[in-house]
C-alpha cells in the first residue's frame, strides 16, 4: 500500500516515546530544523536522519550480520502477493487477536517488507506497530506497509533502541521466521502482561521442495527449544501447527528460494535444479505457532 510521506512520519511519531539512542540509550526526539531532512537526536548529541521514505535506521556503526538485499525483499514481496502464505498470516492475525482491545505495542522482530506486521495491526486496531529490521530495502517496503506502522533499523544482536517496557502490558511481540534478540533484552522491552507469538517452521515445512533442490535442512525440536529458553520469563500459553497445501510454479518456486537464507548458498546447481523443474510443484506450508505471557 503507497502512503503519503507525511502518513509515514506520523507512525514514526507515534512510537518516538519508546524509542532510545542506541549509543547511550537516552530518549530520541525530533531536532528543530529549517523544513529539510528531519532528525532525530538525543541530549548527548547523537543524530539519526529520518529517510525521506520515513524509516529511520539506528545502528550505529553498521553491523556485522547480513541483511537482506533488494532482490531478496522483491522476492519476498511476489511470494506474499501470491497468497502461498496466506493461512500463515491469518493464523499470526488471529493469535495477535487475543491481546484484547487495549491500546499497546505490536512489535515486530526481523519484520522484513512488513507484510505480517500490517496484518496484525488489521487485527489490533487501536495499537500502533514497530518494525524493527536490519535492511534498509525492507525498511523502505515496512514503512509503506500500514498507516499505523514505523520502520526502524535495528541490529537484533545488540541492545534494542526501545525502552523499558516499550510494549505496554497489552503490547504484542511478534517473531515470524526471523531469530530472537538476547533473552534479558527481550524481557527488557516486554511489559509484564505482554503476548509473544512465534512462527517456525516445522520439519515438513516445503519439503518437497527442499528434497528437490536440495536446501538448507529445518532442524526438529524448535518449539520445545524455544519454550525451555523463555521459561521462567514467559508462561506458555499455546501452540498449534498450521498447515496448508500449495502449488508453486517454477517462477514462485524461484522467488521462495531467493526471499530466504538459500539466497546466500544460491549457486551453478541450483540454479540448474530450479529451472529443471517439471512444471507446478504440490508442496506444504507447515509452521509452528507458538504463544506466550510475559510474566
Amino acid at each position: 500500500m503507497g502512503r503519503r510521506a507525511e502518513d509515514r512520519l506520523s507512525a514514526l511519531d507515534d512510537v518516538l516515546p519508546v524509542l532510545r539512542c542506541p549509543v547511550c540509550g537516552a530518549v530520541l526526539g525530533p531536532l528543530e530544523g529549517d523544513g529539510g531532512p528531519r532528525v532525530l537526536g538525543c541530549t548527548a548529541g547523537h543524530r539519526f536522519d529520518v529517510a525521506r521514505q520515513g524509516h529511520v535506521v539506528l545502528v550505529p556503526g553498521g553491523s556485522r550480520l547480513r541483511a537482506d538485499t533488494a532482490a531478496m525483499v522483491a522476492a519476498r514481496l511476489r511470494v506474499m502477493a501470491s497468497g502461498t502464505f496466506d493461512h500463515v498470516r491469518a493464523a499470526l492475525a488471529g493469535a495477535c487477536a487475543e491481546a484484547g482491545t487495549g491500546t499497546g505495542l505490536v512489535l515486530d522482530l526481523g519484520a522484513g517488507p512488513g507484510t505480517y506486521t500490517a496484518a496484525v495491526l488489521d487485527a489490533l486496531p487501536l495499537h500502533q506497530g514497530l518494525a524493527l529490521e536490519l535492511s534498509v530495502p525492507a525498511l523502505r517496503a515496512a514503512a509503506r506497509a500500514h498507516p499505523r506502522l514505523a520502520a526502524v533499523g535495528a541490529d537484533l544482536s545488540r541492545p534494542l533502541p526501545l525502552a523499558d517496557g516499550a510494549t505496554g502490558p497489552d503490547g504484542v511481540v511478534t517473531a515470524v521466521f526471523a531469530p530472537l534478540p538476547g533473552d534479558d533484552e527481550l524481557a527488557r522491552v516486554s511489559a509484564p502482561g505482554a503476548r509473544l507469538v512465534v512462527v517456525t517452521p516445522t520439519t515438513a515445512h516445503l519439503a518437497g521442495l527442499r528434497q528437490r533442490l536440495d536446501l538448507l535442512d529445518v532442524p526438529a525440536g524448535k518449539p520445545e527449544r524455544l519454550q525451555a529458553r523463555l521459561e521462567p520469563v514467559w508462561e506458555p500459553t499455546g501452540r498449534h501447527e498450521v498447515t496448508a497445501q500449495v502449488r508453486l510454479d517454477p517462477a514462485l518456486a524461484g522467488d521462495v528460494v531467493a526471499m530466504g537464507p538459500n539466497a546466500w548458498h544460491t549457486d551453478d546447481r541450483l540454479r540448474a535444479a530450479l529451472a529443471d523443474l517439471p512444471g507446478a510443484v504440490d508442496d506444504t506450508v507447515a509452521v509452528t505457532l507458538s504463544t506466550f505471557r510475559r510474566r
